[in-house]
């Protein structure tokens, strides 16, 4: 049997490890930057917002330009990008170089993050075995967080942040292309054969008119939402509430641990049940974790269990949507499908980041910001039960046949 795709898997969850790792930390760069630079909370957020938005935005440019010449170009081009980012924010004397450094890190993401990744991973995977292999390489963005923020304050506490910044560009850029060259496309038992003759552009189309692949792409706008927002305001909160920053970088070192259970559980799940009944449950799940931390005193001990607590149901999402794509419309232009959806992700991720700071700067709280990821967990919750999850006409004549 061939193990190769194996190989293929293991050197992608390695760069989902690394891509999402590094950038899970940068709330904790917010107050000493913002208080260093001078600056609001709203400036350093919407840079944070921009680069969500870019992210997403190229997804789908970059996840077809791996789809039809191959991951490994683009994903050095995304290292270069990265590290770039990292190293122009180390470098920042105001706001417009946070800008410029998180448009930068936007980009490599797009082109080097999880997106490129997961069509790799999808096509090189035996098809049985395609959900639970995406759930692995989410976890790899999981275990990145977990070892990646607690590093973090370490080297902001150690060296500043200026410093711990430049250490992190120069980790991108060398380690992000070291293991793309073990990315194999050349062997992909886990390929469908059915849709090899259909174009990107009659692939598009029919993902497009599917009603199924809209509702996913509109609750998948509640995930970047939830998530951004607790990623990059949940230290300051914390802050606020009196906890100090060694327990907000456990905190969210404790999602990416617990996510590693909740990815794989997910991606377990989704092999043998149906994916919309367990997304629903994940975003409600989620909705019900959050409203439990904010109604209850907030304390160090508090802190940690909502990290562990929401961790499980974090990431999770991703083996499970990219999944859903994959069975409606087969795994051929997976990187592009799920590029198209990750945009939505990352809208929402543009307003969980940027709201949260307005309403901070305007209202002095986050309380309104908290209830609005509460209720849009519930409204995801319900689109996806609307889905109905089974292949396009083309694929079910297909196998017919």
């Amino acid at each position: 049997m061939n193990r190769a795709w194996i190989i293929t898997l293991f050197c992608g969850a390695t760069l989902v490890t690394l891509t999402l790792g590094l950038r899970q930390g940068f709330g904790l760069f917010l107050e000493p930057m913002t208080g260093d630079l001078g600056i609001g909370r709203e400036t350093f957020a919407f840079a944070i917002a921009i680069q969500n938005l870019l992210w997403g935005a190229s997804a789908p440019f970059f996840g077809a330009m791996s789809d039809r010449w191959g991951a490994r170009k683009v994903i050095v081009l995304g290292a270069l990008l990265y590290g770039g980012g990292l190293a122009w924010m180390g470098l920042s004397t105001g706001g417009g170089d946070i800008m410029i450094g998180q448009i930068l890190v936007g980009l490599g993401m797009g082109s080097a993050g999880i997106s490129v990744v997961l069509g790799i991973v999808g096509r090189a995977a035996p098809e049985h075995k395609r959900t639970f292999a995406i759930g692995i390489v989410t976890a790899g963005g999981s275990i990145g967080q977990f070892i990646m923020v607690p590093t973090e304050q370490m080297m902001i506490s150690a060296f500043g942040w200026a410093t711990a910044l430049l250490l992190l560009g120069a980790l991108a850029a060398i380690a992000i292309p070291a293991f793309s060259y073990g990315l194999k496309e050349d062997h992909q038992p886990g390929a469908a054969t059915i849709d090899m003759d259909q174009t990107m552009g009659d692939a598009l189309r029919e993902a497009l008119s599917h009603r199924g692949f809209l509702l996913l792409t509109s609750g998948f706008f509640v995930c970047g939402f939830q998530v951004v927002f607790i990623a990059t305001h949940l230290p300051a909160f914390l802050s606020d509430r009196g906890v100090g920053p060694a327990i907000a970088s456990w905190a969210l070192a404790l999602v990416g641990l617990f996510n590693i259970l909740g990815a794989l559980g997910a991606g377990w799940i989704g092999s043998r049940a149906p994916k919309r009944i367990s997304l629903a449950w994940f975003y409600l799940l989620r909705s019900v974790i959050i409203a439990a931390f904010i109604l209850t005193p907030v304390s160090a001990t508090s802190a940690l269990v909502f990290g562990a607590a929401i961790g499980l149901f974090w990431l999770g999402t991703i083996p499970l949507t990219s999944g859903m794509i994959a069975t409606f419309f087969g795994a051929r232009y997976l990187s592009m499908l799920y590029g198209i959806v990750f945009v939505s992700h990352q809208v929402g991720s543009f307003l969980g980041a940027w709201y949260g700071g307005y309403l901070y700067d305007t209202t002095g709280n986050y309380e309104t910001m908290w209830w609005l990821t509460i209720a849009s967990g519930v409204v995801a919750a319900v689109l996806h039960m609307l889905i109905r999850e089974q292949p396009v006409e083309r694929i079910v004549r297909a196998s017919e046949s």
